[in-house]
């Protein structure tokens, strides 16, 4: 049984000169997706853990989405290193955008 994502996922960002993360608290529990900073325009999601009281509800998906959103805001390009966001990727056509060629 899948579920439903809450219509007011709380995302927080935290991010430094080399690395930085987003966030969800959700269920007792957090989400985490990390990333690598590679200069002023290019980041690498290296890492995507959710853990099990979430699983099911997108939690995931909108991490990886956020990130999308930040980049296209911000003109920075995306390395999806980590297989679940790779996998995210090539089921969003739309978000091509910003995946570094």
């Amino acid at each position: 049984m899948t579920r439903p994502v809450p219509d007011e996922l709380q995302i927080e960002r935290e991010e430094s000169e080399s690395k930085g993360r987003y966030l969800v608290h959700l269920a007792g529990a957090t989400a985490e997706m990390t990333y690598l900073r590679a200069g002023e325009t290019m980041i690498i999601i290296d890492h995507t853990e959710v853990p099990d009281a979430m699983r099911g509800r997108s939690v995931g998906q909108a991490l990886v989405r956020r990130a999308v959103e930040d980049a296209r805001a911000e003109g920075r390009s995306i390395v999806p290193l980590c297989p679940f966001a790779k996998a995210q990727f090539s089921r969003h056509p739309d978000w091509q955008g910003v995946l570094k060629r």
